[in-house]
């Protein structure tokens, strides 16, 4: 019989390497947090884009869930420029010396 394996996030579950797959759901976090943003405070994409420091076909790949195209470092200046902090939080796994 085979052992159940547990998987730290989705993307390892459907096949990405554990690292690849952190660097997926920290992405996927951050561009959800962006879309709550724009969704919170109306803004139009051109409005977001203008507030964002970015293109509206930016905002368009972000709405559309187009991860590959947006880093870490470009998804925390998009939030730092609209006023918001961002927080890492580090947690060992159970291997992690």
């Amino acid at each position: 019989m085979a052992k159940d394996r547990r998987y730290h996030n989705a993307f390892e579950a459907v096949g990405f390497e554990h690292v690849e797959a952190e660097h997926l759901r920290i992405r996927a976090d951050l561009m959800l947090e962006v879309e709550r943003l724009i969704e919170a405070r109306g803004l139009t994409q051109a409005e977001a884009a203008k507030l964002l420091h970015v293109t509206q076909p930016r905002i368009s790949d972000l709405t559309r869930g187009k991860i590959e195209r947006f880093s870490i470092d470009t998804l925390v200046e998009m939030l730092a420029r609209a006023g918001v902090d961002v927080t890492v939080k580090v947690r060992r796994g159970k291997h992690a010396a």
